[in-house]
Parts: structure tokens; C-alpha cells; sequence
């Protein structure tokens, strides 16, 4: 079951790896080459960078909705209501672009209240008053991604995020450093660095949407929705059907800002529920010594850049389900599902393996204070524990987001890292005295609780449907 489809999962999934592993990366740099100013410098980059994509990512988050309703339509041949799910979606990126700044100046001016360590928190202030003007570029970035992605368009995402990259680190020699003329502007170098590489993206994902829509989606609307071509990337081909899934959403006024809403806002909920209590771990971080926020902020850095495959191994899997939903194919949406998880269990083991046997190599990558090799060393080998289920909770929310639930994974997430996994985390961080570790602990409780209820959720839903045919 596995084995055929094994192929065009990887072909859609390798270039969707290699675009999250380039947005990983795009803050590595910055705390990277922030390094030579100081572990203050590395906690205010860690931290800025945290406060403002736990909120920034649920406007993100709102926009999963489009794997789904994209997918979907690609995978039954509507392509023209592939497109205007787009507009919806560029839309809904506007509508939720003036909310979110509004939260964000508000957590701008609270930053004293925070607790953090002064040093830190003066670099923070300055930096995060910057990142905060990159939203909107964020918000569109988003919408073209998920619907290049969904529409099995994957090169343009990768090519954006790589070149990004040399944009982002061409643009923080520039600023934090003061060269070609430019004043030396330290931590805040690196926020304008940052938002100009995310000015970058967003244009340039524009520009790819034109030319696909050039290539493909121009040469389907002059053709009946059964005779358009199928896709290239392995999706299922079938017969046209009226009947299919995304049907229902091709009657009037169902290509609305408010069922975007109802497929994303849980998705968007699941997400922020993550990256918002690693946000706050940050935080909480933040309030101990420099060593300590420095040292869990590239041990964080590090397991993030892991967690960059099974999430875009969750985004393929998305896609790959969707596309099988949409063709009325239980079978190939239970083989591509069990394909991703399979993929994603297999790279976090290997990474946990890693974070086992050389944890000091790494650490070493950003610094080479003794203290922070010794600190960050031990919260890797943390890491490793929490691996394997990090890898499943991942994957699992885009298989289950491909059959278009997005509810189950949001209350798992709650529950798991907010009702469990950061209460102890905080009690052995600040109670019991175990210091980031304690913090480190508690996030593992919570991500080990998720992944082992997700897999018997998908395993659940995915029999349902092969049995029933319904989702």
C-alpha cells in the first residue's frame, strides 16, 4: 500500500521539506550571526522572534484551510474554484493583517511588565518593534504557499525560501554590522534584515501564483472541468463526478471569507496552541540568567530545524490526502497518510539519534561559551526523548487536515500542551528549581501526549473511511 505511492509523496514532499528547513533557517541566521554580540543578543533575537510568530502564526494558521479546499478541487479537476479559494484566501490575509498588529504593538508596550533580564529585554524592545511591520508580507507569503503547494506548484516555494535566505544573510552583514555605507545597528539590523527578506518572499510567490495561473489554471478554464489535464505529480486521476467532496463547496457563496474561517480557524488554533507555548517557554526563559535564554533558544533553534521535515512531510501529506478525498479514493488517501507518518517516524528517530550522540557539535554551530555548550548539550539530549512523538503530532495534523479535520488536532493541542505540558514545565522550572531543563521536561510531557493521541485518531478516521467511504 505504502510502496506506490512512496514516490510522488517524496516528489511533492522533498522540494516542501527544503522550503520549511529555508524559513527554519532564516532564523538561525539571525541568531547566528548575532552570536559575536553576546548571549544577550542571541535571548533578545530568540525571544523577539518568538513573541511575534506566536501570534503571527495564527493568521498563518487561518490559511491551512486552503490545503484542504484547494486540494480538494485539484484533486476532482475544479480548478477554477482552486483559484477563487486563492482570492479568498489573499483576502482573508488582508482582513486579518490590521487584528494582529494591533495585538502585537500591544505586546510591544508590555514587554516591561515581562520580567525579562534588562539587557535582554532593551535589545527585544528594538528588535521587535521592526518584525512587527512584516506581518502583512507574512500573511500573503502564506496564501500563495498553500496554494502553489496544494496545486502541486512546489518548486517556486522552495526557490523563494532558499534565495530568501541569501537575501536575509547579505542583508544582516549589512545592517547589524554596518557595511556598504550602512550604520551598525546591531539586533535591530537583524529585524530589518528580516523584514526585508519577508518583503522578498511575498513578491516573489506573487509573481509565481501569475505564472502558474499562465500555465495551468488559463489553459483548464477554456477546457470542460472532466477534460482538464491531470496533474503530473502522481494525483489520482478519475472520471468527472458532481458528487465529489468539493462539490458542496462549489455552490453559491460557499467560496467565502467565513468557510475558509471554519476549516482554518482550528487549524490555526492547533497551531498557535504549539508554537505558542514554545513561545511562552521562550518567554518564560527570558526571565533567567543570559546563559540559560541563550542556551534554550539554539537547543529550541536546533530541534526546530528537525521538526522543519515531518512538517513539510504534514504539508505533503495534506495535499496528497486532499487530492485523494477530492477523486473519491479511500485507499490512495489511507496510503498517502500512512506514507507521510511512516517517513516522518523514520527522520526523527535519526534526529534524536543525532541529539544523543553529538549534542556539543551542534551547540558549537552558534557559540563557544562553555557555560552555553554545557547547558544547550543537556536540553538536546531532552530533545531526543520527545523526538519521535514531536515527528507524529506533525505529520498527523496534515494527514487529518487533508480529510478535512481540523478540530481534532486543535483539542489535542490544547489539552495536551497547555492543560499538561506547560503547567509542569513551569512547576519544575520555577518551583522545583530544575531550571530550563524543568522547562524542557514539561514540553516533552505535552508533545509525547499529542502524538500518541493523534495516531489513534488518524488510524481511527482513516478505517472509517476506507469502510464507509464517508470522512
Amino acid at each position: 500500500m505504502i510502496r506506490p505511492e512512496l514516490r510522488p509523496t517524496l516528489r511533492l514532499a522533498v522540494p516542501v521539506i527544503l522550503a520549511e528547513l529555508g524559513w527554519m533557517s532564516m532564523g538561525l541566521v539571525d541568531t547566528i550571526m548575532v552570536g559575536p554580540l553576546g548571549p544577550s543578543a542571541i535571548g533578545a533575537v530568540g525571544v523577539g522572534n518568538s513573541l511575534h510568530l506566536g501570534f503571527a502564526i495564527f493568521g498563518m494558521g487561518l490559511l491551512l484551510g486552503l490545503d484542504t479546499l484547494v486540494s480538494q478541487a485539484y484533486g476532482a479537476r475544479d480548478l477554477a474554484l482552486g483559484r477563487r479559494w486563492l482570492a479568498t484566501g489573499i483576502r482573508l490575509a488582508l482582513l486579518s493583517t490590521v487584528p494582529l498588529v494591533a495585538i502585537l504593538l500591544a505586546v510591544h508596550a508590555a514587554i516591561p511588565v515581562f520580567g525579562f533580564n534588562a539587557e535582554t529585554m532593551t535589545l527585544l524592545q528594538g528588535y521587535y518593534l521592526v518584525v512587527i511591520w512584516s506581518t502583512p508580507f507574512l500573511l500573503l507569503y502564506a496564501a500563495f504557499r498553500r496554494y502553489l503547494q496544494s496545486t502541486h506548484h512546489v518548486a517556486p516555494v522552495m526557490f523563494a525560501l532558499v534565495s530568501a535566505n541569501v537575501v536575509n544573510a547579505l542583508a544582516n552583514w549589512v545592517c547589524i554590522y554596518g557595511r556598504l555605507g550602512m550604520p551598525a545597528l546591531g539586533v535591530t539590523g537583524a529585524a530589518w534584515a528580516t523584514f526585508v527578506s519577508r518583503v522578498y518572499m511575498s513578491g516573489l510567490l506573487a509573481g509565481a501564483v501569475w505564472w502558474a495561473d499562465r500555465a495551468t489554471w488559463r489553459l483548464a478554464a477554456r477546457r470542460p472541468s472532466a477534460e482538464a489535464p491531470p496533474p503530473d505529480d502522481g494525483a489520482p486521476a478519475r472520471p468527472h463526478a458532481p458528487e465529489t467532496p468539493h462539490r458542496a463547496a462549489a455552490m453559491p457563496g460557499a467560496t467565502s471569507v467565513r468557510r475558509l474561517v471554519e476549516l482554518g480557524l482550528p487549524a490555526a488554533s492547533t497551531v498557535t496552541a504549539e508554537v505558542g507555548v514554545f513561545a511562552l517557554a521562550t518567554a518564560l526563559a527570558g526571565r533567567l540568567e543570559p546563559v540559560a535564554t541563550a542556551s534554550h533558544q539554539i537547543a529550541l533553534n536546533i530541534a526546530a530545524v528537525a521538526f522543519m521535515i515531518p512538517l513539510g512531510l504534514a504539508s505533503a501529506g495534506a495535499v496528497r490526502v486532499g487530492n485523494a478525498v477530492g477523486a473519491r479514493d479511500p485507499r490512495g488517501a489511507a496510503a498517502a497518510g500512512w506514507t507521510v507518518i511512516a517517513l516522518g517516524v523514520a527522520f526523527m528517530l535519526f534526529s534524536g539519534l543525532l541529539f544523543v550522540v553529538i549534542p556539543q557539535t551542534l551547540i558549537g554551530f552558534f557559540t563557544r561559551d562553555a557555560e552555553v555548550l554545557a547547558l544547550g548539550s543537556s536540553l538536546l539530549l531532552i530533545a531526543a526523548v520527545f523526538q519521535l512523538f514531536d515527528g507524529l503530532q506533525g505529520v498527523i495534523t496534515g494527514t487529518l487536515r487533508g480529510l478535512g479535520d481540523t478540530r481534532t488536532p486543535m483539542v489535542t493541542n490544547l489539552g495536551a500542551h497547555w492543560l499538561v505540558g506547560l503547567p509542569v514545565g513551569y512547576s519544575l522550572c520555577f518551583v522545583s528549581g530544575w531550571g530550563a531543563a524543568g522547562l524542557w521536561w514539561g514540553l516533552s510531557v505535552g508533545l509525547i501526549l499529542a502524538g500518541g493521541i493523534l495516531l489513534t485518531v488518524w488510524a481511527r478516521s482513516v478505517r472509517h473511511y476506507q469502510r464507509t467511504g464517508r470522512i
